[in-house]
Order: structure tokens, then sequence, then C-alpha cells
């Protein structure tokens, strides 16, 4: 399985900008989809980003027209830009592949927290937006 890790995270003020990194490494398959998720304190984990390997990206309206996610096949590296952050961007971003069968690249951002086990995690960025 596809080995990811996170990075780029960190505090920063009301309106900043951050750019997190997804490197990964392993055994992988084409054509993939990956994604990245959040997750703050006492919340479900919600995705905020999918990219899958033609380079098409799907965001839920939360943070459309703010966040953008792009991809490096050469480097095997997924990246989120975030502009415009606000408080309630703060918790812990994590990257994810979907498994080779998940169907549908878009639908990845609403996957169950049932089938979490099923595909690729890295360990998460912590991201902090202070007002």
């Amino acid at each position: 399985q596809v080995q990811l890790e996170e990075s780029g995270g960190g505090s920063v003020q009301y309106g900043g900008s951050l750019r997190l990194s997804c490197a990964a490494s392993g055994p992988r398959y084409t054509p993939y989809c990956m994604a990245w998720f959040r997750q703050a304190p006492g919340k479900e984990r919600e995705g905020v980003a999918t990219v899958d390997s033609d380079g098409n990206t799907y965001y839920p309206d939360s943070v459309k027209g703010r966040f953008t996610a792009s991809l490096d096949n050469a480097k095997n590296t997924l990246y989120l830009q975030m502009n415009s952050l606000k408080p309630e961007d703060s918790g812990m971003y994590y990257c994810a592949e979907a498994s080779a069968d998940w169907p549908n690249c878009r639908n990845f951002l609403l996957v169950d927290k049932r089938d979490y086990g099923r595909h690729a995690w890295g360990k998460g960025t912590l991201v902090s937006i202070s007002s």
C-alpha cells in the first residue's frame, strides 16, 4: 500500500495562507484518486479536496475559491494551497489515497468513516488559524 506523509502545517492569522504537501511512496495503481481531509477536535473528518491522476479537482463549497489542490506527478507529491484562512479551517489535515477500486474521485470527498480502513492515510499535519 502507498505510504503518505504530510508536511507544511503551522499557525497563521486570519486571512493568511499555508501550503501543505503530501509525499507519496511505495506501490501505486493508476488511475488514482488523492485527497485532503481535515478534522477539528470533536468533529467528524471532512473532505476538503480531491484530485484524480488526470488533475481534475473537486471541492466542497466551504473551501471552494480559497483552497487549491494540485499534483506533481514527477515528485509523487500532492499539494494543498490554502488562502484566506479562517479560524474554522483549523484542525488536523490528512492526506489520503483512495483504494484502487474506488469508483468516483468526486465522491471520495464524502467517504463514509466506516470505509476509512480501505484507503491509505497519512498521519496528519496540524493547522491552527487565530482570529
